[in-house]
């Protein structure tokens, strides 16, 4: 290699290493407007956790506030879940959605049916800006049910950008005969 083809190697190599780090401080907004979210709602861990269950729910016929559901993701969020295992095959499908794809799909049913979710244990691990929140959760039609229809864990990954907290993912997995909440993610 020629010196001067090792300098102009050296130069973009470097230029690379500064601007990789500096591109990922902060979350890339730019691919849609971001509503701006309440202060309150992302003060905190456990602050934008209970945001995020209280958005979506609500009665039958109430509209939900997807700006703040939006408010509260990052753009390039992911929610996931665990599908039904194939009879046959065994293997599970996890369905995988842009926070548009969760709101274009769950939104209308959950305003038309009424839907009630709620987190009631939890077990949280953080390591710098990374939290990691395991959600055990029940959802109800409406507040006053006596039971839950549906019960199961979100697992919940978070960011603490020094300004503000985002919900990075949200995977979660239905209760079932075949997959019954082990008892340390039930309350206590």
């Amino acid at each position: 290699m020629t010196r001067l083809v090792r300098t102009i190697v050296l130069i973009a190599s470097a230029s690379l290493a500064i601007a990789a780090p500096a591109a990922a401080q902060a979350p890339d907004t730019t691919r849609r407007t971001m509503p701006a979210p309440r202060p309150a709602d992302v003060a905190s861990a456990d602050a934008i956790i209970a945001a995020l269950y209280d958005v979506i729910s609500g009665p039958a016929g109430q509209q939900r506030d997807w700006d703040r559901f939006r408010s509260l993701l990052l753009p390039e969020a992911r929610l996931i879940v665990v599908g039904r295992r194939d009879t046959t095959t065994g293997v599970s499908r996890p369905r995988v959605m842009t926070a548009e794809q969760y709101i274009a799909g769950a939104g209308p049913q959950l305003e038309r049916n009424g839907f009630f979710e709620r987190e009631i244990a939890q077990s949280s691990e953080t390591f710098g800006g990374v939290t990691h929140r395991f959600s055990t959760y029940d959802s109800k039609r409406t507040a006053a049910d006596p039971k839950p229809f549906a019960r199961g864990i979100n697992s919940i990954q978070l960011l603490n950008d020094g300004r503000r907290w985002w919900v990075v993912t949200i995977f979660w997995d239905a209760e079932r005969p075949d997959n019954p909440i082990p008892a340390k993610y039930l309350p206590r």
